[in-house]
């Protein structure tokens, strides 16, 4: 038996001209999850991490936090989808950047339909694969897995919306499950496979144990 850990990007940069940036508490968030493995004892026979930024920044945090270096397989599959051009589906006016609780419902609000929609194959969000090819590429991320580090523990660091198709993925959940598991995930949470050659088994999801004191309180974020 071996053990996937998939950790979500620290906080990036929503609202930003480029949100696929670290902010300056996502990369406290990055290193605190490392120094959480390291005082639990955990090592990473494989390393494995989506090719944007954010997800690059977050790994460097984790190993600083470890205190460890080490080679990381970049794997695109485990992109995150483009959530504005699934927006733009449904709502096609740029939207302004939210300044207030209900400026950023009803950004989720238009998402959520947005992926209603990709999921079922009524749109087709420009850049973007189909949802079906999204879902092929997080699930040949879980094939290299168990195929090349049964019995070992592995990091991946990823998005959201990969961590939660990864969960639906092995649940075999509805689409519509799926969207309301990946609305609700936290910047640099945890969520654990345990795996075997043939199939994955999840232990725990969207998990935040080194954000349990209270001094981390206003840590926990979720964009």
């Amino acid at each position: 038996m071996g053990t996937l850990y998939l950790v979500r990007h620290g906080q990036a940069s929503f609202g930003a001209a480029d949100y696929d940036n670290l902010s300056e508490l996502g990369h406290k968030q990055s290193v605190r999850v490392g120094e959480y493995f390291a005082h639990k004892g955990i090592h990473f026979d494989g390393l494995i991490a989506g090719t944007l930024r954010r997800h690059k920044q977050t790994l460097e945090g984790i190993l600083k936090g470890m205190n460890r270096a080490g080679e990381h397989l970049s794997w695109e599959g485990l992109n995150e989808y483009d959530s504005e051009a699934v927006i733009a589906t449904v709502h096609p006016h740029k939207l302004e950047k939210p300044t207030s609780p209900e400026m950023y419902r009803h950004h989720f609000r238009l998402l959520r339909d947005g992926l209603s929609q990709w999921m079922s194959g009524v749109v087709s969000p420009r850049g973007m694969p189909s949802y079906t090819d999204f879902v092929t590429g997080v699930s040949s991320a879980l094939d290299h897995v168990r195929a090349n580090h049964y019995g070992k523990n592995v990091l991946v660091v990823t998005s959201g919306g990969p961590i939660s198709t990864a969960v639906g993925y092995v649940l075999g959940t509805p689409a519509e499950t799926t969207i309301e598991l990946n609305l609700r995930i936290r910047n640099t949470s945890i969520t654990e496979f345990a795996f075997t050659p043939k199939r994955h088994m999840l232990l725990t999801y969207n998990g935040i144990p080194h954000l349990d004191d209270a001094k981390y309180n206003d840590w926990v974020t979720y964009s």
